[in-house]
Order: structure tokens, then C-alpha cells, then sequence
């Protein structure tokens, strides 16, 4: 341990809100993942800002974490420091009517039913997303005809330089599963969400019907990182795969899913080699099936090893 990047990281967060060697698997969705260097979680805007320029100063890489549901990591954990914004930084107001103001940590079935609350609709398309607002941004979530770009209004970020500013709707230019946000490597602090008053039982019943859609086609009882693929232009990569016979296929303890093939699930003891080794399956399957190569979505950092190692920041 680096002792004096523990002492500064004390200095600007309290010391019960920075822990080393922590298991990442414990902050996925795909319960996979070896230690975090350091594992800090920050309360403030201001906080999180000094842990960055904390770590630019000394030159340690660092990796902003919401609750992992988009992120594989690696089995060897992540050097520097992982700041995870979704455990203490996650407030949610209504500033003014039908506008909601949200940190970057609230989770999106909590934006929802805090808006289902004060009969607001427009949201319920994020309800079963399990992800965080600012990582929603970032990547454009959807599901069911719905996107972030439908209901943001702006979002204040940080740059790289300790800059905080604010992006409007088009600034941010979100289409599928991109923005400016990632592109520029900025982090989302605060999003406004615009909705519509709507009368609380429709709101109920739409979001009743979504949720029972998920549970009927996804694998909701395994752990996993959501779509693992992109959607090919003109195509599904679920239809693909499940095309390709690879439905069930299985790399360790990673597994195509045979409730939905667009998902691969963690069995119970999977590693992310066994995912990356069962990606990289499915890629060659379906390019020398059907002359496609799917992309993954999901979001690789930490060391995997000797051959291979995705940094942080």
C-alpha cells in the first residue's frame, strides 16, 4: 500500500470511505472480479473532484464506478483507485414541477418510482434498467422505445481538468449507446429529467407490464452485465446467437443464456477469462455464420492477466 496516497485520499474523503484490496465482484452485476487497489466512496461533488485531481497529480489511474452493471472486470482486480459514486451520491428531488433533479448514483428504478410517486410518466421504460444515472447518460440507456435522450433537459459534468459545466440536451449529444460524455472522458455529477403529469395507476400498470416482460425473457436470476452485445445495425444479437447454436453454450462457468442468447450469465463460479474466452466464441461463431461481427457492449477494465490488461484512467 502507498502509504501517502492513503493519507491524502484521507484527507479528502473520511477514512471509513476508503478501503484497499476490495473485491470488485462485490460492486457487480456479474459478481466477478478481483481487488481494487483502493476503493474509495465519496459523499460530494467537491470530494469526488479532489479524488480525481488527487490521483492525476500522483499519477495513479483510477476508474469511476457506478453499481457495475454494464462492467466486466478482471480477474486480477484494477490498479489505482476505483471511486464509486452510486453508494453515497445518489440524491433525488423534485426542483420544480415535472422536473426532477438526480446525482449520478441514483439508480434508475429508484428515479422511477420516485416519478410513479409524484405521477410523473416518461420514465417507466428505465424502471428495470439496472444501472446508474450517470452511467444511463453516458451510454444512452433504452429499453422498450425509450432513451435518455427522450427525458434530459442537461446534465452537469466534470472534465479531466476539475471543470464542472454544464451540457444540454443536444451538447450531449446522445445517440445509441454514445455520447459526448464518454468520448470526452467526462463524468456525469447531475442530471434534470423532464416528465409529463400522468395519472399514478397508468404509470402502475405500464411499468407492472414491463417489469413481468423482463422477468418472462431475460435472465434476471443470474448474475450478468445486461445485453453483452450491441445491436448489430438491421439485426438482434440474441437471434444471431441463438442462430449460430449457441444457445447454452458454456466457457467455465460463463454461460449463453437459454432464456435470452443476447445475455451471457455468470453459473455461480465464473471468471472474466471464462467470459472473455466465451465473447470471443460467440464473435467467431456468428462472423463465420453470418459475415457479422458483433461488438460488445459491455464495458472491460482491470488486469486480465499476463496477455492482456485494460486500464483504468
Amino acid at each position: 500500500m502507498n502509504q501517502n496516497l492513503w493519507t491524502q485520499l484521507c484527507g479528502i474523503v473520511k477514512e471509513e470511505n476508503v478501503q484497499t484490496e476490495e473485491m470488485m465482484k462485490n460492486h457487480t452485476t456479474f459478481r466477478i472480479g478481483g481487488p481494487a487497489e483502493y476503493f474509495v466512496t465519496p459523499h460530494t461533488v467537491e470530494e469526488i473532484k479532489q479524488v480525481i485531481l488527487l490521483c492525476k497529480k500522483e499519477h495513479v489511474p483510477y476508474f469511476v464506478l457506478g453499481n457495475g452493471s454494464n462492467l466486466l472486470v478482471g480477474d486480477l482486480g484494477i490498479r489505482g483507485v476505483v471511486i464509486q459514486i452510486f453508494k453515497n451520491f445518489n440524491e433525488i428531488v423534485l426542483e420544480k414541477e415535472g422536473i426532477i433533479r438526480v446525482q449520478a448514483g441514483a439508480l434508475l428504478s429508484k428515479i422511477a418510482g420516485f416519478a410513479r410517486k409524484h405521477e410523473l410518466t416518461g420514465f417507466e421504460f428505465a424502471a428495470g434498467i439496472p444501472g446508474t444515472v450517470g452511467g444511463a447518460v453516458m451510454m444512452n440507456a433504452g429499453a422498450y422505445g425509450g432513451e435518455m435522450k427522450d427525458v434530459i433537459v442537461k446534465a452537469s459534468v466534470l472534465d479531466q481538468n476539475g471543470n464542472v459545466f454544464f451540457l444540454s440536451n443536444e451538447e450531449l449529444e446522445l445517440s445509441y449507446r454514445k455520447s459526448i460524455v464518454g468520448r470526452k472522458g467526462y463524468l456525469v455529477l447531475e442530471v434534470w429529467i423532464a416528465l409529463k403529469k400522468g395519472e399514478k395507476e397508468e404509470i402502475e400498470e405500464k411499468m407492472e407490464d414491463l417489469k413481468e416482460r423482463r422477468i418472462s425473457k431475460q435472465p434476471l436470476d443470474r448474475p450478468s452485465a445486461g445485453s453483452t452485445f450491441k445491436r448489430p445495425e438491421g439485426y438482434f444479437a440474441g437471434k444471431l446467437i441463438m442462430d449460430a447454436g449457441l444457445k447454452g453454450f458454456t466457457v467455465g462457468g460463463a454461460q449463453v443464456s437459454e432464456k435470452h442468447c443476447g445475455f451471457v450469465i455468470n453459473t455461480g463460479e465464473a471468471t472474466a477469462k471464462d467470459v472473455t474466452n466465451l465473447i470471443k466464441e460467440i464473435q467467431c461463431v456468428v462472423k463465420e455464420k453470418f459475415g457479422i461481427l458483433l461488438e460488445p457492449e459491455v464495458k472491460r477494465i482491470g488486469d486480465f492477466g499476463e496477455e492482456e490488461k485494460t486500464e483504468a484512467k
